[in-house]
């Protein structure tokens, strides 16, 4: 495909972190890229800024930024750039009549603007990506917003001729329907990425040398454009209020700005000057603007990383520090509560709420076990869901798809599902030797319950449901009807036991203490976790040490502490979380027919005896 990304203020050339160079920059720039290096042929128009700016600029093989003359050629804010972009749709339409294109992709609801026209004078189909949405922005910044009162009347033109709407993510999705009645069959969601190659972990020292910290320092990094409405102020204020607790080896480090000096972008001076009323300015440290090869040293010297904004359409930087291994503490809107998984690789918080962070900061500067597991848990979220090529895959297939024919009244396809799918199918093929692993825990159970012992099962979060899903269907019946109940037992379902132990003792003896009261020799405990690491789970697999209780593990990745604490595991050869809980909802079914299936039935004495094997059907 011949294809034309239009970015009218956001290049992807520019130098990120400036007022008006930020995530859409870094957008357009690794779209254009990647959509190159997969075979298609980009060009990238974009308004001249400088007068020294070439005309065409080679980026590489298959890759052009074309700079648009529309207006002067000098920075101008983007909120008073609409009156050049009749300018720019004349200059383009010119340009294109040697030089057809077969769909175009406007970034911004001034490109919008553009490839309306385009598709109007030229019969050039379009798709557009908004990245921000007026009627959002009105609602969280009033009349502070300085873009036109009709940006809102443009976006719906601009979306009443698109032949799809990217949405970036659930939230950008639902407030297209909201605030411009998009019907749900015309918007495919598909998430912005990250480059893993260049941004992941790294050592910390080696780190923290290159930008001269000290080892013993707790640093607290944030990454973003120098406006309020990423809310810097409230990750000062939080750090403040870490050093009222006693937290004097928290620091916190700023990077972003109009200048390298900090000193030179206003909006800084003023966060300078909070940081110096709150009596931390020694902890406080503005990077200013960072070149972008740089950043990985910063999140790799980083403990935690934090991004507080009002609001935020979708978010990058948070995906950064993911890929490099960072725990991130985030605003619970726009994508942020999409790529941060609360609990899981970080913590969500509401906006403005300093003392919620600091709760949270304070969590992770006192448990390095849980900003490990978070950490980790993180990387693997950012690989596993949110690459660049994985984006590009589904922008292409949708490409595809509207040069196909397909009309927007047609039910659109989800690239997010159809990947899905294929991840899920990719884990199942190399599952193959899962099989063996079923039938020596199916002998195990069988075996237990056989010599008059119980199962217990235990798990956290997903994990939780499926013990209890376990539990339901041995203790019910799955399949064969008529079979008496079997002694199973989720621990995961007590709340009085659990809240009490949790609230007056620590969470992470929750399973062991009740195993304490509960498991008896000739007993099975099975715990299910994706990580394998469950700091509760495998204190429990602790207990049931020296108390003759034989243990059964349902893990994911390499099986973590978990695979060598147990008597047998199974474990799903993937590290992505959605996968192998999806996977152990089919191995739940799959061990609740093989007990079945070995258990025997006396329906005269209502009792069942121990068969003298599993039967053979067990390993088909």
């Amino acid at each position: 495909m011949r294809l034309a990304l239009i970015s009218e203020h956001a290049s992807p050339l520019a130098r990120v972190g400036s007022v008006d160079a930020g995530g859409q920059n870094v957008y357009v720039r690794e779209v254009a890229s990647n959509l190159a290096a997969a075979g298609q042929s980009v060009d990238v128009f974009t308004r001249r800024d400088s007068e020294t700016a070439d005309e065409i600029v080679e980026v590489a093989p298959g890759y052009r930024v074309v700079h648009v003359p529309a207006g002067p050629p000098r920075p101008i804010p983007k909120e008073e750039l609409a009156e050049f972009m009749p300018d720019m749709s004349e200059w383009m339409c010119r340009f294109m009549e040697g030089n057809p294109y077969d769909l175009a992709h406007a970034n911004f609801f001034m490109s919008g603007l553009v490839a309306r026209d385009l598709k109007r004078s030229a019969g050039l189909p379009y798709v557009v990506t908004f990245h921000a949405l007026g009627a959002v922005r009105r609602l969280h910044q009033g009349d502070s917003d300085r873009f036109p009162a009709e940006r809102t009347r443009w976006e719906q033109m601009v979306i009443d001729d698109a032949s799809a709407v990217v949405a970036e993510c659930p939230q950008d999705e639902a407030d297209l329907m909201r605030f411009y009645e998009v019907p749900r069959s015309r918007i495919v969601t598909v998430p912005c990425g990250v480059d893993t190659d260049v941004f992941r972990p790294m050592g910390r020292a080696l780190a923290r040398a290159r930008r001269g910290w000290g080892n013993d320092e707790w640093i607290v990094l944030h990454v973003g454009r120098m406006v309020p409405r990423k809310g810097v102020g409230t990750v000062i204020d939080a750090v403040a209020e870490l050093h009222r607790r006693g937290m004097s080896d928290a620091y916190l480090v700023v990077v972003g700005g109009a200048s390298q000096d900090p000193d030179e972008d206003p909006y800084v001076r003023r966060l300078m000057h909070r940081a110096d009323e709150l009596g931390i300015s020694e902890n406080v440290r503005f990077a200013g603007r960072v070149d972008h090869h740089l950043l990985p040293q910063y999140y790799g010297a980083a403990d935690v990383f934090v991004t507080t904004p009002w609001y935020e359409p979708f978010g990058i930087t948070p995906l950064e520090a993911m890929a490099c291994g960072l725990p991130v503490i985030g605003s619970n809107v726009g994508g942020i509560k999409y790529t941060v998984r609360d609990g899981e690789t970080g913590f969500l918080v509401p906006p403005s709420d300093a003392a919620a962070v600091a709760d949270r900061l304070g969590e992770l500067h006192d448990l390095p076990w849980l900003a490990s597991a978070l950490s980790e848990n993180a990387r693997r979220r950012a690989e596993d869901l949110f690459t660049w090529s994985q984006v590009t895959g589904s922008l292409i297939e949708l490409y595809e798809r509207v040069l196909g024919g397909e009309t927007r009244d047609e039910p659109a396809r989800s690239p997010i599902f159809g990947r899905a799918v294929e991840e899920l199918s990719e884990v199942l093929a190399r599952a193959g030797d899962l099989d063996r692993a079923l039938v020596t825990a199916t002998q195990m159970i069988v075996s237990c319950l056989q010599h008059g012992g119980k199962v217990m099962l235990a798990g956290n979060g997903g994990s939780a449901a499926q013990a209890q899903h376990l539990a339901a269907e041995l203790m019910g019946r799955f399949l064969l009807e008529g079979r008496p109940a079997l002694p199973v037992v989720s621990l995961t379902t007590d709340t009085a036991v659990l809240t009490a132990w949790a609230n007056d003792v620590g969470f992470e003896d929750v399973f062991s203490r009740q195993l304490e009261g509960l498991a008896q020799s000739g007993d099975v405990f099975v715990g299910l976790s994706t990580s394998g690491d469950s700091e509760n789970l495998v204190r429990a697999f602790a207990t049931c040490r020296g108390r003759g209780v034989t243990t059964l593990a349902l893990l994911g990745g390499d099986g973590g502490r978990m695979a060598d604490m147990a008597d047998a595991a199974v474990i799903v050869p993937s590290r992505n979380t959605q996968r192998i809980q999806e996977v152990h909802v089919l191995l739940v079914h799959i061990l609740s027919a093989l007990v079945e299936s070995a258990v025997s039935i006396d329906r005269d004495s209502g009792t069942t005896r121990r068969p003298a094997a599993v039967p053979r059907e067990a390993h088909q």
